[in-house]
């Protein structure tokens, strides 16, 4: 399991060649860290980019920005070792799709996120499940469903019921999650997976 107390932030930011910022890695510790590659997915406008910069920067981004690729990385502990987690936040956007595959390849666990104001994003849910599991190979896989923007009661369309119930039926556990401050198991979903 993940050991939080332990995590630390060790990348820098530099341009990339599309005029974002692209978070890049510090020299780690010693050369035979194992890494870790978690890949968050879904529809855009879902809040993956939102929980991922609350995670690695413990701020909350309000303005919406469509994300093509992001990589963030840190140092941590899982099962009292030390190892390298690398985070895709992935593009959610239908023109960027042809690039799922690639990502998926490389992942070791994911993060299906939708939002439970957003009908839609949770039904899309199952076609990055069953991508993944096609791209893997298996019938299981490291996943974690994740229920994103909680704090907005008021706007929710999909039941934390409803969530439980396709977290079941795909056999993967299952979280609700808000990365607004301040933030509600966005810590945790990452850990998780882990």
């Amino acid at each position: 399991m993940l050991r939080t107390e332990a995590a630390t932030e060790l990348h820098t930011s530099l341009p990339d060649t599309i005029g974002r910022r692209r978070p890049m890695m510090s020299r780690p510790p010693n050369d035979n860290l194992l890494t870790y590659k978690l890949v968050v997915v879904g529809d855009g406008g879902v809040g993956k980019s939102a929980i991922t910069i609350q995670f690695f920067q413990k701020l909350f981004v309000t303005d919406y920005d469509p994300t093509i690729e992001d990589s963030y990385i840190q140092h941590t502990q899982v099962d009292e070792q030390w190892c390298i987690l690398d985070v895709l936040d992935t593009a959610g956007q239908e023109e960027f799709s042809a690039m799922r595959e690639q990502y998926m390849r490389k992942g070791d666990g994911f993060l299906l996120v939708y939002s439970v104001t957003d009908k839609q994003s949770y039904e899309n849910i199952v076609n990055f499940h069953t991508q993944i599991l096609r791209v893997k190979d298996r019938d299981l896989y490291p996943m974690l469903l994740v229920a994103n923007k909680v704090d907005l009661v008021h706007l929710r369309k999909v039941t934390e019921e409803s969530g439980r119930e396709l977290a079941h039926r795909l056999s993967i556990p299952y979280i609700e999650t808000s990365a607004k401050d301040p933030p509600l198991n966005v810590d945790a979903a990452f850990h998780e997976v882990l």
